[in-house]
């Protein structure tokens, strides 16, 4: 059995660059890190986005008008692509990965999520990382994660996880604008502390990813009030991963 366990979200924003072209080192580099912390008797459930982004590129412009089906569409081509590419990738480290698709009413006590948590534990017991990602082909509005940030700290709810991981493209919650020089990242955040003159949302295009720096602490807060230490961090710097497992001071860290 594993001693630890990480639920790491990697969002479309880390994997592709400036032309939302997926960037497969990125990728290598996640899951290197994550072949390194199952060597430690750590086990991680991988939240990865980049699936709709990932439709983009096979299909080009869809014609669909509307909006919620364009999603599905891109989603329904691009997940087995994700999934090919984190197959391989895994495989490359002597490591086997497994997709998980759930909707946010597996979530609700009953049947459905028994049987996940069910299939998660036995995933994590042979040593098989679980990848999932919100089923986008079939979530109605309704029925749809805010964005995987909400599905990550869901999973690690669910999970009792270690450790919450949320990757993004900034080094943390900044105490101004992040491109500002005098500029900080704030290193601890508390589940209680009120975080709203810190938060400036961006602009996002379609595929780009539906959670903001907003989303990541509310949810961040969420999880460490369960008393999961939650750690926003940029995804793109080397070893991430690892420095947050050895207790190296990364990003923006909540917890109690």
């Amino acid at each position: 059995m594993y001693k630890e366990l990480v639920v790491i979200k990697v969002g479309t924003n880390v994997m592709t660059n400036k032309d939302n072209r997926i960037v497969r080192p990125v990728l290598n580099s996640l899951v290197q890190q994550i072949a390194e912390l199952y060597e430690r008797d750590i086990m991680t459930i991988l939240v990865s986005s980049g699936s709709v982004i990932a439709g983009k590129e096979v299909l080009g412009k869809a014609k669909i008008k509307d909006k919620t089906q364009r999603r599905q569409v891109y989603s329904a081509i691009g997940q087995p692509r994700m999934m090919r590419h984190y197959y391989n990738i895994f495989s490359d480290y002597g490591m086997k990965c497994a997709q998980v698709l759930p909707t946010k009413r597996d979530f609700n006590p009953g049947v459905h999520r028994d049987n996940m948590i069910s299939c998660i534990e036995g995933l994590l017991s042979e040593g098989v990382v679980p990848v999932a990602n919100e089923d986008d082909a079939v979530s109605v509005a309704m029925s749809m994660f805010s964005d995987n940030d909400e599905l990550a700290t869901l999973l690690a709810q669910l999970m009792n996880a270690d450790k919450l991981i949320l990757m993004t493209d900034i080094d943390g919650l900044y105490d101004g604008h992040p491109e500002k020089a005098n500029s900080k990242v704030i290193e601890n955040v508390q589940p209680k502390e009120d975080l709203e003159k810190y938060i400036e949302e961006g602009n996002k295009a379609e595929g780009e990813g539906r959670g903001g720096m907003g989303s990541k602490l509310n949810y961040a807060q969420i999880a460490a009030a369960s008393n999961i230490p939650s750690y926003i961090v940029n995804g793109k710097k080397e070893n991430v991963i690892i420095d947050i497992v050895e207790g190296k001071k990364v990003g923006t860290k909540v917890s109690l």
